[in-house]
């Protein structure tokens, strides 16, 4: 079998990989590999054909898949998951919240809750049930929350 097949059989196979990774690397090492069935079908010695695979992944590595990746993250929006995907929501309480604890009811899920120091003095530091609260952070598996002023807590505004 000639040379040339096994490089374009191993650039199948690299890209077919590709596919399951998607991080850009083994589609840069196919092009290498089709950089030597290119020499190899061309009548180049073995060596030749090692040497221009490297070249070519080489290449390819460090020019062009930088600029794909950057090219590709502009176009793709920041989706926040998991906890960072939580912080700025509204909750509802499910058990009263205080400083030492509590449970909300945040996005279906019913999570553990404390509410944030806001370091007012004299302040009740309770949440009753029923009443929503806004994420703040997320420390472990704990919601750290702040309540939600109603629109008969809004602060008046002077003139």
């Amino acid at each position: 079998m000639d040379s040339w097949l096994w490089w374009v059989g191993g650039a199948l196979l690299l890209a077919a990989i590709e596919m399951l990774s998607l991080d850009l690397v083994l589609i840069m090492l196919a092009g290498g590999a089709l950089g030597g069935a290119v020499t190899a079908a061309a009548g180049g010695e073995l060596w030749l054909q090692i040497v221009v695979a490297c070249v070519v992944s080489a290449l390819l590595l460090f020019t062009l898949r930088p600029w794909l990746l950057r090219h590709l993250r502009q176009r793709m929006p920041l989706v926040e998951t998991n906890a960072a995907g939580q912080v700025g929501r509204m909750a509802v309480v499910l058990a009263e919240v205080t400083e030492t604890g509590g449970r909300v009811k945040l996005q279906g899920e019913v999570w553990s809750a404390r509410l944030e120091d806001d370091g007012i003095p004299n302040s009740t530091g309770r949440v009753p049930v029923g009443a929503e609260v806004r994420v703040v952070r997320i420390e472990g598996a704990t919601a750290v929350v702040a309540p939600v002023a109603t629109t008969h807590e809004q602060p008046e505004h002077s003139a």
